[in-house]
């Protein structure tokens, strides 16, 4: 074994490590912002192991569009709308629970399954190099365009939600003054209620 292969495994057994431990953190962990911030290096994790396959266009798209952008946006989107809810019971968590963990489990052994009893072919392709990206281009927008659009319009549709979730009307009453608070501040450009307080009270 050469030093290089060495390497490329000892690099691969990381990114997986880190993949499979930020992947259960994200669902384990009480804290969403945590969550969201390990949701980030498992991406991370996934354009390292594009990048070990030769893919780096890929890999640099993996890092800009869900590291740069999705993950960014999931972030704002729970900065944003910090809802305060009581937290409340959930009817029959065990059993759903036990049925989630049955799922998962056997999505786990379908993917084992097909990872060992597929014939992969060793060595794989001959890398096209420079040539990669037009490559992509061209399948991008011929062969798979229609997943391309029907992928634009989802992430459209997540925005959307995302602005949805972050609108809020402001708080009943005033922080500083006690004063019932006008919810028309948030829909139309006026005075500040704060600001128009203080000129009034200069005006006496």
């Amino acid at each position: 074994m050469t030093i290089a292969s060495t390497t490329q495994l000892i690099c691969f057994a990381a990114l997986s490590a880190t993949l499979v431990i930020g992947a259960i953190g994200v669902v384990l962990l009480p804290n969403i912002v945590y969550s969201a911030f390990l949701l980030g290096g498992v991406f991370l994790s996934v354009a390292g192991l594009y990048l070990l396959l030769n893919a780096s266009f890929v890999a640099a798209a993996q890092v800009l569009v869900y590291v740069g952008a999705v993950n960014v946006l999931i972030l704002f989107a729970i900065m944003l709308v910090n809802k305060r809810e009581d937290l409340s019971a959930i009817p029959g968590l065990a059993l759903r629970r036990v049925l989630s963990g049955l799922v998962c489990g056997g999505l786990f052994v379908l993917l084992i399954r097909v990872a060992f009893t597929t014939p992969w072919a060793l060595p794989g392709p001959t890398p096209v190099g420079e040539e990669a990206t037009i490559r992509i281009g061209e399948h991008l927008f011929s062969d798979y365009l229609l997943p391309f659009e029907l992928a634009s319009v989802l992430l459209l549709m997540a925005m959307i939600g995302a602005i949805v979730l972050a609108r809020r009307d402001v708080l009943s009453t005033d922080v500083a003054t006690g004063e019932p608070a006008d919810q028309g501040l948030i829909e139309k450009a006026r005075t500040p209620l704060l600001v128009e307080n203080t000129l009034q009270e200069t005006a006496r």
